[in-house]
């Protein structure tokens, strides 16, 4: 499917996502050229940093972006770049606001300019939906975000529309539900438990402490979920799709599994702290793929079980090293 020769350009390539897209994107043997901001840390494409091109960008200015379409002359963006974990975005609210949304306005607005036949990629979020008015969610289900973040990715993925159906963008949106790997950061709870269970089966510790339990999300690996992008942009037609495993699990099943993993029992190392315990969701995040699945052929490959297991052992490795 991959013509010979074609361009990617990816913000936000040195995060999880983008790691895992350069690399797919290479397999298929795209010219791949990243951006990353002059502080962020490379570890996670440091295996291909000889094989791919890499600009220092702000993407809040304008003639900035219009100079990178320009030079780079990219045939696809994925635009991953923006702010990423959910509870601080309330710190700073301004943060994800400007990078988040107005960076893939400012984007959206320079490839319109210089190549409207440039096919776009927003990374959309399941947290639009926020309070969900519905489960599972779909592409028809309203956005409700309840914070900074949210509200941010929910105006990029209204400035990504707006793009396709006023300006003639070949412009989507993955409206992607929680997705995890060994690349993901130790400020997400998957990692925490994870690295959590490592440290504990070597000796390094002897519990950790978590939130609530019994909360659930929609979990799958950030490998499967950057194909779902590359296919979005190979459609005849551009459209959006929820990307998710459509399965709830609950905290305690990771912990659980990842515990077992380790030859443990997760009840004799996991703590419940009652100032990490949040208020319940009203309704659950959780997606409906059918879309995806019915036009993009697309099938998350990695189970919830093997997830958690590819964590543990990557991080019992990493600690072992």
């Amino acid at each position: 499917m991959t013509k010979p020769g074609r361009t990617a350009l990816i913000t936000g390539i040195a995060g999880q996502d983008g790691s895992y897209l350069a690399e797919l994107l290479l397999e298929r043997h795209y010219r791949v050229v990243g951006v990353i901001r002059p502080e962020s840390a490379t570890k996670r494409i440091d295996a291909i940093l000889d094989q791919i091109e890499l600009h220092h960008v702000d993407l809040l200015d304008r003639s900035e972006l219009i100079r990178l379409i320009e030079t780079v002359e990219p045939d696809e963006v994925y635009n991953l770049a923006g702010h990423t974990f959910v509870p601080t975005s309330w710190d700073e609210p301004k943060l994800p606001r400007e990078v988040t949304a107005v960076g893939a306005s400012r984007l959206l607005e320079a490839i319109h300019k210089v190549n409207p036949g440039i096919r776009f990629y927003q990374a959309s979020s399941s947290e639009i939906f926020g309070d969900a008015r519905e489960e599972p969610q779909s592409e028809a289900t309203p956005p409700n975000p309840r914070n900074p973040y949210g509200a941010a990715k929910a105006a990029a993925h209204a400035a990504t529309i707006r793009a396709r159906d006023e300006l003639g963008v070949f412009a989507v949106s993955g409206i992607l539900f929680n997705h995890e790997s060994p690349r993901r950061g130790h400020e997400f709870v998957s990692r925490k438990i994870s690295d959590g269970v490592a440290r504990i089966a070597l000796g390094m510790a002897d519990t950790i402490s978590m939130g609530s339990l019994d909360a659930q999300r929609d979990w799958g690996f950030a490998g499967d979920y950057v194909r779902a992008m590359w296919l979005m942009l190979q459609q005849d037609s551009p459209g959006d799709y929820v990307v998710a495993t459509g399965i709830p699990h609950a905290v305690r099943d990771m912990c659980r599994i990842a515990f077992e993993r380790a030859g443990l029992d997760y009840e004799h190392h996991v703590l419940v702290d009652p100032m990490l315990v949040r208020p319940p969701d009203k309704v659950r995040l959780v997606g409906d793929p059918s879309r995806a699945r019915r036009d993009l052929g697309w099938e998350p490959v990695v189970s919830f079980e093997a997830l958690i297991a590819m964590m543990v052992d990557a991080d019992i490795q990493r600690l072992r090293g």
